[in-house]
């Protein structure tokens, strides 16, 4: 079970703002609230969907996403971007993996605002546990859902390193540290399982 307090008092310490929410509509009204009046980017990511936050965002915002149709780089110049993550670390460590590189470029240089999304299941002891659940359960679950040609999917086991063209793991960050390119990063804690 992820320690709150832990997590919060390390991801402030980095220079995170956090929040913390028992369900995810709260979370979603909240950061409905939040977004209202500006541009918003996003990207791929199962834990928006399944929160309703994604259906509901062009409410009060405007949305910006090549899942609406919009070109990829283009949620690179919003306001505000959304995203989850793939693992958390209770030390504080933030990790993401990115086949196209737009999640992870926004995650680190061009918004005002980032909001990193995250459901209790992401939430690793530390940077070594994280970055294994990257690897080895949220990688493979979105080649998967993606319907990729790679061994993960194929198997959806753990990572193989593979050199498949379809690949989705091409490039890591990892946030040690709130970058200094974006003026306000906050993380929303929830304590319930979403995404991958």
């Amino acid at each position: 079970m992820a320690d709150f307090a832990k997590l919060k008092g390390n991801l402030e310490k980095n220079g995170f703002d956090v929040s913390c929410f028992a369900t995810a509509a709260e979370a979603r009204d909240y950061l409905l609230e939040k977004l209202a009046g500006k541009t918003v980017g996003y990207g791929g990511s199962m834990t928006l969907s399944e929160m309703g936050l994604t259906e509901r965002l062009g409410e009060k915002s405007t949305v910006v996403s090549h899942w609406q149709g919009d070109p990829i780089e283009k949620a690179a110049f919003t306001d505000a971007y959304l995203c989850s993550v793939n693992g958390l670390a209770e030390t504080g460590e933030i990790v993401n993996i990115d086949g196209t590189g737009n999640r992870v470029c926004s995650t680190i240089f061009g918004h005002d605002e980032l909001y990193l999304v995250v459901g209790r299941n992401k939430i690793a002891p530390d940077y070594a546990g994280a970055l294994w659940r990257a690897r080895n359960i949220a990688s493979p679950k979105n080649a998967q859902r993606l319907g990729r040609k790679t061994p993960c999917a194929a198997r959806g086991d753990k990572c193989y390193d593979c050199d498949s063209p379809e690949r989705i793991c091409k490039a890591l960050t990892v946030l040690w540290k709130k970058p200094n390119g974006i003026k306000r990063a906050e993380v929303v804690l929830i304590d319930q399982e979403l995404g991958y």
